[in-house]
C-alpha cells in the first residue's frame, strides 16, 4: 500500500547543455528591467556572461546587478530591496551557487514588502509571508544545494547570537529553473567537492527520512546513481561535461527530494554550525556525512529498530558495489566504507580548521535538530559525530 503524501510544486525546469542561451528571451518575456544577482567571481567574468548580457540588452532589457560573496544576511537582502523600492524589476535572475540563488529568491519575495526579511524568517521572525513575489529565475553554476527547486531561501547571521533560518512559502519556488551543466565546468575543485557532498547528503538524508515517500525514494535513488557515476569524476576531471551533467541532475533532484521529504542529522548540525561559524555549508555536510551514517547504522543495528532504514542503506550500497548476490549487511557496510573513502578522496577539511574546539561541541549539539533522521539521536551522540571530524 502506498502511504499518503503531498508533493510540493516545482518550477518550470529547463535542463541541458547550452540551454542558458534561452535566458535572454525568458527574461524579456517578464519585462524590460531585470535584477541580476551573481557571485563575486566565476560567471560574471566568463565569456558566457558577456554574451548573455549583450543579448538581453539587444532585447531592450535594462540590467541592474547585485553581487553576493557569502551566504546572504538579512542586511544584504534588506539593502537590496530598499534600493529598488518603488522601482521593481520585471524579474529577478540569480546566476550562481546556492547562496546566490537563495539571495535572489529572498529579494524577489521581499520586493514590495514592509519591514526586514528577518521578521519573516522561521523561528526568529513573527510575520507570515503572503507568498507574493517578483518573478524569479534560478540558474545554478554549482551542483550542490538544489535551491533552484525549493520553496525556501536560507538567510544567515553568523556569530555567537547568530542564526541560519529559512524564508519559506509554497509560492517562493522559482518560476523557472534553468540548469545548464556547462556553467559548472569552471567550478573550482574545492567547491566541486563541497557542493557535490552537499548534494549527496541531501539525497541520502531525504531517502532515509521518516517523511520520505515513494516519489522521493525513486528520485533520490536516481540521483544517487548519478553520484556514483560522477561525483569523483567531476572532481578529478572538471571539464568532463557528462560528469558535470550527472552532478547537475543530482543536485536538482536533491532539491526536489529535500523539499518533500526533509533532511536528517547532518543538516541539523550544519545549520547550527553555519550560524555560529564561517564554515561553508557544503564543507560541513561533506565532512560529517560519513561519521553521521556510521552512527545511524550502529544505533539501528543495536536497537533492532527501523529495519526499513537498514534495507534502504543496503539499497544504496548496491548502487556503489560491484559485487552481486551479497547480504544486506554486506551492502550496508559497503556504503559506509564508500562514504569514508570519498571523504578522504575529496580532501574534505575537519571542523578544527575553522576554529571549532571540543568545548564548542556540546553547544552545537544542543542547538541542533535531527527530527527526520531514521533513528533518534541524543545530544551526546550528535557530539560524537562532531568529535569524529574535529
Amino acid at each position: 500500500m502506498v502511504k499518503p503524501f503531498h508533493f510540493a510544486r516545482l518550477p518550470l525546469i529547463i535542463f541541458g547543455t547550452g540551454k542558458v542561451s534561452e535566458l535572454p528571451k525568458l527574461v524579456s518575456d517578464f519585462g524590460k528591467t531585470v535584477l541580476l544577482v551573481t557571485g563575486a567571481r566565476s560567471f560574471v567574468a566568463s565569456p558566457a556572461a558577456v554574451t548573455l548580457l549583450e543579448q538581453m540588452e539587444s532585447r531592450g532589457v535594462t540590467i541592474h546587478r547585485v553581487t553576493v560573496d557569502r551566504e546572504p544576511s538579512p542586511e544584504l537582502i534588506d539593502e537590496t530591496v530598499r534600493n529598488f523600492m518603488g522601482n521593481e524589476p520585471g524579474a529577478v535572475v540569480s546566476i550562481g551557487g546556492g547562496s546566490v540563488i537563495d539571495a535572489g529568491k529572498a529579494v524577489s519575495a521581499m520586493l514590495g514588502k514592509e519591514g526586514s526579511v528577518r521578521e519573516y524568517l522561521e523561528v526568529v521572525g513573527d510575520k507570515e509571508h503572503p507568498g507574493t513575489k517578483v518573478p524569479f529565475i534560478a540558474v545554478p553554476t554549482t551542483s550542490g544545494t538544489g535551491s533552484e527547486a525549493t520553496k525556501n531561501a536560507v538567510i544567515s547571521r553568523v556569530g555567537k547570537e547568530g542564526f541560519k533560518r529559512s524564508l519559506r512559502h509554497d509560492s517562493l519556488v522559482p518560476d523557472i529553473a534553468l540548469i545548464d551543466p556547462a556553467l559548472t565546468i569552471n567550478c573550482p575543485k574545492d567547491i566541486t567537492a563541497a557542493a557535490g557532498m552537499d548534494c549527496f547528503t541531501q539525497l541520502t538524508e531525504a531517502y532515509l527520512s521518516t517523511k520520505s515517500n515513494e516519489y522521493t525514494d525513486a528520485l533520490a535513488l536516481e540521483g544517487i546513481r548519478a553520484i556514483n557515476r560522477s561525483l569523483l569524476r567531476s572532481y578529478t576531471h572538471g571539464d568532463d561535461i557528462n560528469a558535470r551533467s550527472d552532478m547537475s541532475f543530482a543536485a536538482l533532484t536533491s532539491g526536489i527530494c529535500l523539499a518533500n521529504a526533509g533532511l536528517g542529522a547532518v543538516h541539523g548540525l550544519a545549520g547550527t554550525i553555519g550560524a555560529l561559524y564561517n564554515v561553508p555549508h557544503g564543507v560541513v555536510c561533506g565532512t560529517l556525512m560519513s561519521a553521521a551514517n556510521e552512527l545511524n547504522v550502529r544505533e539501528l543495528r543495536k536497537s533492532g529498530g527501523d529495519q526499513a532504514a537498514l534495507i534502504k542503506y543496503a539499497a544504496m550500497g548496491r548502487i556503489f558495489a560491484d559485487a552481486t548476490g551479497k547480504s544486506d549487511s554486506y551492502y550496508v557496510d559497503f556504503f559506509l566504507d564508500y562514504l569514508s573513502a570519498v571523504t578522504y578522496r575529496l580532501d574534505l577539511p575537519k571542523l578544527s580548521k575553522y576554529g571549532i574546539t571540543p568545548d564548542d561541541l556540546p553547544v552545537i549539539s544542543g542547538q541542533s535538530d535531527a527530527k527526520n533522521n531514521p533513528v533518534k539521536l541524543s545530544g551526546e551522540q550528535l557530539t560524537e559525530i562532531l568529535m569524529n571530524r574535529l
